[in-house]
């Protein structure tokens, strides 16, 4: 038998091809003496512009870039602005020409590197964009943008070592800096030390500011310091800001799950776990909620089918009752179409915003979803790949894992998460996810190293990991521990609704 961590290592290397992006290259290595980029004679009005873009005036900051064009055309900061307008206002395919073009002008520009290592952490995953925040770090060591970006994809990735040594310099070269103490307050959460956290985070001040990140923190740290309602209340406010983030909605609802708020739990989420694209989790504790309030056989349904919902499917989500979670309406009217089984209207809708949007990546994704959704996966795929070369988050790497195995590609569906899994390997839906696949290519060596590392970041209970753990175990000949595991997952499983209603 393979040893555990030899074969986790080489089950997350990094694979000579990618299975559905562009391959990106590394940036230039640096000079031992960066060159130094001449002011630019437009730095006032591409100043003025990104100060607009901040304030929301996307109109105000282009005329302003024009301007500034006309000036100095060549210069590494005009087009860093560009391209920030550009993908700001969902020109996202032009927003990637423009980051290139800059770096072409100053491939030692800090601002030009951080800005493509932004865009391969969106497309490629954590581990690929350090080389460019390191890049971006050589040619100017105390920009802070670029430090404070490091230390955040450090702190993603696990290296919490790392992560605080970048905070360390961060708070050296910008003593004033609010992200300095953010940072901390994050890393001190994820070690346990909420107390500390909370001190660290009001010294911040990011939260009074509404920045969205600290107020997420807050409530986190409030959830597990047992501050049920503090978290709920923060929560909520978030979720109205961004109703379409599935974490914040699981957030919500454990924090009423938590604070014993069954009621308000059932009334806010019950609609929502019935859409297709609700998560096993949510599904989960709006079930418990109703078991919890005595209504077992309502609940059983639910508490069923959130330990059936395997996390590789995919299911076109669409929003019931109306529009409820506020989706933009291209959104809205596509799922609506794909609900309603209208192929052929889904993929005249597609084609109608490719030509209106032909930049903009969540475009791509949607007209990815109504080809897969018809029966076409070769089209999809085509269409997702456009989009993953802007980003490439976890629902969308899962539609192009669907996508390879409909045309019967396992091989680059398992190249494709295996390069998830390492570029995020915080998430444990993916990790889960390859496991699985671990197991039914027979290798139980890998699938307890992944879920030995699941374990250790929270996902001990779910049902998936318990099967699979109890199955690895039996193949290793260890049945006392699957029989241990056997007992865990029936006391969590509910009895079924026909043994009840039986009595059985």
């Amino acid at each position: 038998m393979r040893d555990v961590k030899s074969c986790w290592l080489a089950l997350l290397a990094v694979l000579g091809t990618s299975a559905c992006a562009e391959e990106i290259s590394a940036p230039a290595d640096p000079q031992t003496t960066p060159t130094e980029l001449a002011p630019s004679p437009a730095a006032a009005l591409i100043a003025e512009a990104e100060s607009a873009m901040g304030a929301g005036d996307l109109q105000a900051g282009a005329d302003l870039l024009d301007k500034a064009r006309l000036l100095d055309p060549d210069s590494a900061a005009l087009w860093v602005a560009i391209a920030r307008l550009r993908y700001r206002g969902g020109e996202h395919l032009a927003s990637l020409d423009a980051a290139d073009y800059a770096l072409e002008l100053g491939p030692q520009y800090a601002p030009a590197l951080l800005l493509r290592g932004q865009m391969v952490r969106d497309a490629h995953g954590l581990n690929d964009a350090l080389p460019w925040f390191e890049a971006a770090l050589a040619a100017d060591r105390s920009d802070a943008a670029a430090l404070t970006e490091y230390a955040a994809t450090l702190g993603d990735l696990g290296r919490n070592r790392d992560m605080l040594e970048a905070i360390e310099r961060l708070s050296a070269s910008a003593p004033g800096t609010q992200s300095a103490p953010y940072l901390q307050a994050v890393l001190a959460a994820r070690a346990g030390k909420l107390v500390l956290a909370r001190s660290l985070l009001a010294r911040s001040g990011l939260v009074e500011q509404g920045v969205p990140s600290a107020r997420l923190l807050d409530a986190i740290i409030a959830l597990q310091q047992a501050n049920y309602d503090s978290a709920a209340a923060s929560l909520e406010a978030l979720s109205s800001e961004q109703p379409a983030n599935a974490r914040l909605r699981d957030l919500h609802a454990l924090s009423l799950w938590r604070g014993g708020r069954d009621e308000a739990l059932i009334a806010r989420f019950l609609d929502q776990a019935q859409a297709p694209d609700a998560s096993a989790y949510l599904i989960m504790l709006v079930g418990r909620a109703l078991e919890r309030q005595g209504e077992r056989e309502q609940a059983a349904p639910f508490i069923e089918q959130a330990y059936a919902k395997a996390p590789d499917e995919w299911q076109t989500a669409y929003a019931p009752n109306g529009n409820p979670l506020g989706l933009p309406e291209q959104t809205f009217s596509m799922r609506q179409l794909v609900r309603s089984g209208d192929r052929a209207g889904a993929e005249q809708l597609a084609k109608q915003l490719l030509e209106r949007f032909p930049g903009s990546s969540d475009i791509h994704v949607l007209a990815g979803d109504a080809a897969l959704e018809s029966g076409d996966a070769a089209k999809a795929l085509e269409r997702y790949t456009v989009a993953a070369r802007i980003r490439r988050p976890w629902p969308l790497t899962r539609k192009l894992i669907a996508a390879y195995r409909e045309l019967g590609n396992d091989a680059a569906a398992r190249t494709l998460l295996i390069r998830y899994a390492r570029g995020e390997p915080r998430n444990l839906e993916a990790l889960i996810m390859l496991a699985q696949t671990c197991a039914d290519e027979g290798d139980w060596t890998c699938t307890a190293a992944l879920l030995g590392h699941v374990t250790k970041l929270g996902g001990a209970n779910d049902p998936m990991v318990l099967a699979l753990r109890a199955d690895a175990a039996r193949a290793s000949g260890d049945g006392k521990l699957a029989k241990e595991l056997d007992a865990l997952q029936e006391q969590l499983r509910p009895a079924s609704l026909m043994s009840e209603t039986t009595g059985s």
